[in-house]
């Protein structure tokens, strides 16, 4: 029996039997999720790009980096380039005044934004859509609004260089509980109906059915306050005048203006002020993904 043949006849019992053929995908559709790759990978490399190439200028020579016509590649590297940006610009203790001021607010923002979203949802009282249409209308007024009535309100209550100084106007979000309103009716309500039945209040239908089926829209709102406020410079710059309680993206300013004749070193300090973001995004992109479009297609 030739090779042909016992491969018909294999084909054959195969057939017969109840398992079922899996039939390889068209060519065109082979083609085309290759050409999505390949279109996804451009852009990729499109937005990774000045990223890499802040990288390259960082670890440079700014004088021999520019006389070689900013190439994809180091100039003379100067490898201690990112210690020497991290001690010369004091950014320890950057770090650690934007970290605890971006908890903080992270954390308030979160629960005010349940809270509130929850109230919107689940509970009724007079005038409900119109306060809702109130508060999402907030989103149009810019920092520079308020910016002078907080300034002042600060200094006036002494919390100048302190932590509640800059977190003070921060601890709510009209962004946060309009997504996280979108997350809440997405709810069943008979889901609602049968936890009152079984005895949950609205904080233990809250706590333990609403916010966790929201989950990812809570994440979402977590890190979007956290990206927001680590990125903060107006506000901080402001609110605080000693160099040992100012923020990181104030310590990157006076860093560049302390080494104007050495750029890569304020390069290399916005390098590791970057990374906690990247590291954050990296691991929480499915969750701003999800988040984002939650409510967005019902059925």
């Amino acid at each position: 029996m030739t090779d042909a043949t016992t491969s018909a006849v294999m084909t054959d019992d195969r057939r017969g039997s109840d398992q079922p053929i899996v039939e390889a995908p068209p060519v065109t559709a082979q083609l085309k999720k290759a050409g999505w790759y390949l279109l996804l990978t451009v852009l990729a490399l499109v937005i990774l790009y000045p990223l890499y190439m802040s990288l390259m200028r960082a670890l440079s020579d700014p004088a021999a980096y520019a006389r070689a016509g900013n190439p994809p590649w180091p100039v003379n590297a100067e490898w201690d380039v990112f210690s020497r940006a991290w001690n010369g610009g004091n950014l320890s203790v950057a770090t650690f005044w934007s970290f605890a001021m971006s908890v903080v607010i992270t954390v308030t923002q979160v629960i005010t934004a349940v809270l509130a979203a929850y109230a919107f949802v689940f509970l009724r009282f007079p005038l409900k859509r119109l306060l809702f249409v109130l508060f999402v209308a907030t989103l149009m007024l810019p920092l520079e609004v308020t910016f002078v009535a907080n300034s002042l309100t600060i200094r006036q209550w002494g919390w100048i260089d302190t932590l509640q100084g800059l977190v003070a106007p921060f601890l709510a979000s009209a962004l946060g509980t309009f997504l996280l309103r979108q997350g809440f009716l997405g709810i069943p309500n008979e889901l609602r109906e049968a936890a009152f039945l079984d005895g949950y209040g609205h904080f233990r239908f809250m706590t333990r059915i609403a916010v966790p089926l929201t989950a990812p829209v809570v994440a979402s709102v977590g890190l979007l306050a956290f990206l927001a406020s680590w990125n903060q410079y107006l506000w901080p710059r402001v609110v605080t005048e000693q160099e040992n309680h100012q923020t990181l993206q104030i310590a990157l300013k006076r860093l560049a203006a302390q080494n104007v004749q050495q750029l890569n070193v304020g390069v290399a300090g916005a390098v590791l002020a970057a990374v906690p973001i990247f590291a954050l995004l990296i691991v929480f992109q499915r969750a701003i993904v999800r988040g984002l479009t939650a409510g967005a297609v019902k059925g």
